[in-house]
């Protein structure tokens, strides 16, 4: 019987932001797309200023990365309503766009992407607190036919809730920061 491996802990973990020096080729995921996208568009998305990617090391090695951007939330239906509720009239409220995340094959199932998550949840709070509104994290949770590559479950059991529904390629997803426990 194969041993569980241990959770990693934040203390444990290196995070810097994506530079030319940075070697990515030993960077494996299930992922391809993922796996392409740090290897050939993150740096040059930062340089573009477009998203800033963070690259998340353990003991030296490429873990995992989350690139993050500014994003927006259409408040329609539902939404719409619960925000004029709050007497909040505004067409769309702003957000932080987790538009990738990643944890290397080798470090699945060890606790990086909830710390990743995390991680973005603290950007956001920053960005309230010191620089500008941010109502709302966001991303597209990418769909997979095996449950358990199926990111919407993870990030559904960290509080994210589905904007619209989909069962194949991505699912928008949102986690309102300004609710309890967030």
């Amino acid at each position: 019987m194969s041993q569980k491996p241990s959770k990693i802990h934040p203390h444990e973990i290196c995070i810097k932001i994506i530079s030319e020096d940075d070697d990515l080729s030993k960077f494996t995921s299930y992922e391809k797309e993922l796996v392409d996208f740090l290897q050939e568009d993150a740096l040059n998305n930062q340089q573009q200023k477009l998203s800033v990617t963070f690259l998340w090391y353990y003991k030296k090695q490429l873990a995992g990365y989350v690139s993050l951007l500014n994003d927006k939330i259409n408040l329609e239906g539902n939404l719409k309503e619960f925000f004029r509720e709050k007497d909040i009239h505004y067409k769309s409220l702003p957000a932080l766009k987790i538009g990738r995340l990643c944890t290397d094959d080798k470090f699945l199932k060890r606790g990086l992407g909830r710390l990743m998550v995390q991680f973005a949840i603290q950007q956001a709070n920053e960005t309230n607190n010191k620089r500008a509104g941010c109502r709302f994290i966001t991303l597209d949770a990418k769909r997979n036919l095996k449950k358990e590559l199926d990111s919407i479950h993870f990030y559904k059991r960290m509080g994210f809730n589905i904007l619209k529904e989909r069962k194949k390629g991505t699912t928008p997803m949102y986690l309102d920061l300004k609710l309890p426990n967030n």
